[in-house]
């Protein structure tokens, strides 16, 4: 497997190899020894996988905070998104950037998102499915979610005319001006 270290230190695209023949193709797609090797050693609790229907469907900014905070590490499976990682440790050089990255079935790449950053996606296609590990388990009493389209952040889903499609909790999600993160920046 290939790993790139993004410009946001800690989050990383990783490119596992595929084999393929007339059949199709086989990837490893998360091997603990292997990635301890790197350097990566998570202990991955929880996957979650979701379908979004429709091209222009936006999930995030969402965040969990300590003491559940979560690093996740992100593929697609079906269709293709655009994945976001924003820096938001408080004290980090690279506080309030972003980086984006296209993960589609066809592609393979995967996005290794740390504690400490906000996560979103924009479906590129209908009928997208998304997987991702986590490090730690779902904590509604720990989550929060800032705004896609916060000005402050200037993220380009890549949406072109596409009318964003957004749950409620997104509508109202507050702004990165706003928030006081508990995430602190340790490098």
């Amino acid at each position: 497997m290939d790993v790139t270290q993004t410009k946001l230190p800690g989050v990383l695209l990783l490119e596992p190899r595929r084999f393929a023949d007339n059949r199709g193709h086989f990837s490893e797609t998360w091997n603990r020894k292997r990635m301890a090797e790197q350097g990566l050693e998570y202990d991955f609790v929880q996957d979650n996988q979701s379908l979004s229907m429709t091209t222009g469907t936006v999930r995030g900014l969402h965040f969990q905070t300590p003491p559940h905070a979560q690093t996740k590490l992100v593929r697609c499976t079906r269709g293709a998104l655009y994945d976001v990682a924003v820096d938001v440790r408080r004290g980090s050089p690279t506080y309030g950037q972003w980086v984006g990255y296209e993960l589609s079935a066809a592609n393979g790449l995967q996005l290794l998102i740390p504690a400490g950053f906000l996560h979103g996606f924009a479906t590129l296609k209908d009928e997208t499915e998304i997987c991702y590990k986590c490090d730690d388990y779902y904590a509604p009493e720990c989550e929060g979610s800032i705004r896609f389209d916060d000005p402050d952040l200037a993220i380009d889903w890549g949406l072109g005319t596409v009318d964003p499609v957004l749950s409620d909790k997104d509508l109202d999600a507050g702004s990165l001006k706003n928030f006081d993160t508990p995430f602190i920046y340790e490098g």
